[in-house]
């Protein structure tokens, strides 16, 4: 099952690149932006309960594809590209294991424990 989720997950990214190329931007922009939303890790300075939910915020895809369809209905590239930023991102994240993370720390995720 484990293999099943993974291989959806990346077909859900390669869905990501997908989408990219129907925008006007040059390739090099979701390179240098697919790693932008990790910007969420931040929260951890502060305590695993922010961490997690800033974190979650930032990974989290129902948020990404309202972002992307708020795009499309207003006619908002930008709205678009972020909401295919944030959604190949988390696609990616958990096609490697990194899953929404839980409260008692950046190890503790919905995909189980990072590093077990």
């Amino acid at each position: 099952m484990k293999t099943v989720l993974k291989l959806e997950e990346i077909l859900m990214f390669v869905l990501g690149i997908y989408l990219f190329n129907q925008l006007d931007y040059a390739w090099w922009w979701f390179l240098v932006l697919i790693l932008a939303p990790d910007i969420g890790m931040v929260g951890y300075l502060f305590n695993n309960k922010i961490g997690a939910f800033t974190y979650n915020l930032f990974h989290h895809k129902g948020l990404a594809i309202l972002v992307y369809l708020a795009g499309v209905y207003f006619s908002i590239p930008l709205c678009q590209l972020i909401g295919i930023i944030l959604f190949s991102h988390s696609a990616l994240d958990r096609a490697m294991g990194y899953g929404l993370k839980y409260d008692k720390g950046f190890k503790f995720t919905h995909l189980g424990e990072i590093g077990n």
